[in-house]
């Protein structure tokens, strides 16, 4: 993080939980989130150093929000487990209160053919890009209904739109393809049901992004590099929706320079 904290910015007193933040994405949410003002958790399987063997960790992320001169803290949790998604948003909660912005990022991928596909890679797919956003809304969502406010933003991706003919062959991506896909469903419809309740329900759907995630499937090469977004665009999109209107700024799927151009905001001063 390079720009310093607002304290008294549009997310001053506002509780942020944002997963899949040790690195990447999701790490530079939780820095947006925070530059705003509001106390962010942050939470991912790896915390520390030699957890994982890509770069970053709960605690780096941590101590740049800190450094900046916002308010953060990390809980380690494997959202695969139905208990592990309890456990993180109880102690969410006891540490800065009932959540208002709940930011689903966290993804486990295998870009393998369907053929070779084996079920637990499936079912693990699923269970963390697709039930885990499932079931962390519905345990944060009673208390942001009993306020009658709150912000949820998933993160998908163009891979679940339908693939263009002429087919040329693809690289795996279709169970990944179908998770986003039901994400995004899950949104709108989840947008629909608590829009009574002045809760807002997006998805921000990010290009290719250079992230260490990305990295270690090959994904950005000569015929793909000049299609890379800056990161900065994904999370001021992020907070952007998780900052506007309920009433006027939900059940929406947007890609995030479209969408910052569509609210005035231009792209390139954010780099």
């Amino acid at each position: 993080m390079s720009a310093s904290i607002n304290p008294n910015g549009n997310l001053k007193g506002k509780v942020a939980l944002v997963t899949g933040a040790s690195r990447g994405i999701g790490e530079a949410i939780a820095a947006r989130l925070a530059m705003e003002g509001a106390k962010v958790v942050v939470s991912a399987r790896t915390a520390q150093d030699g957890e994982s063997r890509l770069p970053g960790t709960l605690m780096e992320t941590v101590e740049r929000i800190k450094k900046a001169g916002g308010e953060a803290t990390f809980i380690k949790a494997d959202l695969a487990q139905a208990i592990e998604r309890e456990r993180l948003v109880e102690e969410a909660v006891a540490t800065y209160g009932p959540i208002d912005i709940l930011i689903n990022n966290a993804a486990i991928t295998y870009f393998t053919p369907v053929v070779e596909f084996t079920e637990k890679r499936f079912k693990l797919m699923m269970e963390v890009q697709v039930y885990a956003p499932f079931h962390l809304s519905q345990l944060v969502l009673p208390s942001m209904i009993e306020r009658k406010t709150g912000h949820i933003v998933n993160i998908s991706s163009p891979a679940g739109i339908h693939p263009a003919k002429p087919y040329r062959g693809g690289r795996g991506g279709t169970v990944y393809g179908l998770c986003k896909a039901a994400l995004e469903r899950f949104s709108t419809g989840l947008a629909s049901e608590v829009y009574a309740d002045n809760i807002a329900v997006n998805v921000v759907s990010p290009g290719l992004v250079d992230t260490p995630g990305v990295a270690v499937h090959g994904l950005i090469n000569e015929q793909s590099k000049d299609r890379v977004q800056p990161i900065e665009y994904i999370a001021e999109a992020v907070y952007q929706l998780a900052s506007g209107d309920p009433k006027t700024l939900t059940g929406r799927v947007d890609y995030a320079e479209p969408l910052l151009k569509e609210l005035n905001l231009k792209p390139s001063e954010l780099v």
